[in-house]
Formats: structure tokens, C-alpha cells, sequence
């Protein structure tokens, strides 16, 4: 077993997005989070979100592009970015009417998986993939 040192935890996931403040205003709306913090230059904001917080910063940056490089987009509505955000609830169909009332866009309504999950998914207002799911319980 992984000493310590060099067992991670999950702190950040870290969102590159159009418009700070109005990302983190959406989560809020839409997933019911509350805002943490935005930095006065309005390059981050944080979500309340326990111990992996979520994170938002502009797609493009001086400091980081010559280094990690550019934020690569979709090029098409079919396509999606590399990874997506998932979110428990106990009420998968009411956190996705919640979801498309307060601005994300529907992609597939609430469903029963035959793993024993309710997944809905929805897009948000920069495109990401977010999927609404009941926990699993084995």
C-alpha cells in the first residue's frame, strides 16, 4: 500500500471555461452549489462542493497555455470534451428538471441503468457533459 507521501487526495477539478463568474453563477443555479470564492480578477471561482473542490478558470491563459498548452474544444455538437462531471443525488429526476429549467442543456433524461443507477445527463453552459446519477449501492 501507497505510503502517505505519495497517495494523493483529490483536491481540485478544475474547469477551463468562456466566463468565469457566469460558470460558477450556473453550478450554483443549476446544481444547487454555493460559490466559494471568486478572486477579484476573475481568473478562478470555487464551488462549495466538500472535499474535491470544483474549480473554474478562462480556457485561455498566458500563464499555463505555454506550459500545458491550449484548451481543446469539440469541434462538432456530437463530439465532447474527455471527461464529465458527475453528481449524486437522491432525486435524479428533480436535480435534472432543476439542471434544464435553471439554463443546461438536456441530453438524455433521467433513466434506471441495469447496474441499479438513475443517470441523466445534461450539458452546461460551456458545453461540458454533467451527469446526474443516483448513488450506487452494492
Amino acid at each position: 500500500m501507497a505510503s502517505g507521501a505519495v497517495r494523493p487526495k483529490l483536491a481540485y477539478i478544475v474547469c477551463y471555461v468562456e466566463d468565469v463568474g457566469k460558470s460558477a453563477a450556473f453550478y450554483a443555479k443549476a446544481f444547487n452549489y454555493s460559490v466559494r470564492r471568486v478572486d477579484d480578477s476573475h481568473k478562478w471561482a470555487e464551488l462549495d462542493t466538500g472535499s474535491t473542490t470544483i474549480a473554474f478558470t478562462p480556457r485561455h491563459q498566458r500563464e499555463t497555455d505555454a506550459l500545458t498548452g491550449e484548451v481543446q474544444l469539440p469541434k462538432s455538437p456530437r463530439e465532447r470534451g474527455p471527461v464529465e462531471i458527475c453528481f449524486d443525488y437522491d432525486d435524479v429526476d428533480a436535480a435534472y428538471r432543476r439542471a434544464v429549467e435553471n439554463g443546461a442543456v438536456p441530453v438524455s433524461a433521467p433513466e434506471q441503468k441495469n447496474w441499479g443507477q438513475k443517470v441523466g445527463y445534461v450539458r452546461d453552459c460551456d458545453g461540458i457533459t454533467v451527469r446526474l446519477g443516483s448513488h450506487v449501492r452494492e
